[in-house]
């Protein structure tokens, strides 16, 4: 039997990320674009653009919308929606969680129980 959990996974500093950049991870089997918007704020979402799995961190953050560097196609970093074509389906998104100077992810994990 498979189980969801999630977990808060320690990803980098504060101070690793400047405002209005952006830096993928690869956490528990998972790539993740970590983006901090101007005002400091984190987020962070899939790496894998919906529309052909393009480098979300490779591309450039505009606000609180990020671009695939391949295509063009954009989405808000906050809900994860799709805002232009090529791409139409979201991205995931994954809470954040600052604590001292740390930046944290929640990030689901998959647990198997034995019956």
């Amino acid at each position: 039997m498979e189980n969801s959990q999630s977990s808060w996974i320690e990803i980098c500093k504060t101070t690793e990320l400047l405002e209005g950049q952006i830096k993928a991870f690869q956490v528990q089997g998972n790539r993740i674009a970590l983006c901090r918007v101007q005002g400091g704020g984190f987020y962070a979402v899939d790496d894998l653009c919906t529309h052909d799995d393009g480098p979300l961190g490779e591309g450039d953050l505009l606000g609180t919308e990020i671009e695939c560097p391949r295509h063009g196609a954009r989405f808000d970093i906050k809900t994860g929606k799709a805002l232009c074509l090529p791409a139409v389906l979201p991205i995931k998104t994954y809470p954040v969680q600052i604590t001292g100077e740390t930046v944290k992810i929640q990030v689901p994990q998959q647990v198997t129980k034995t019956p």
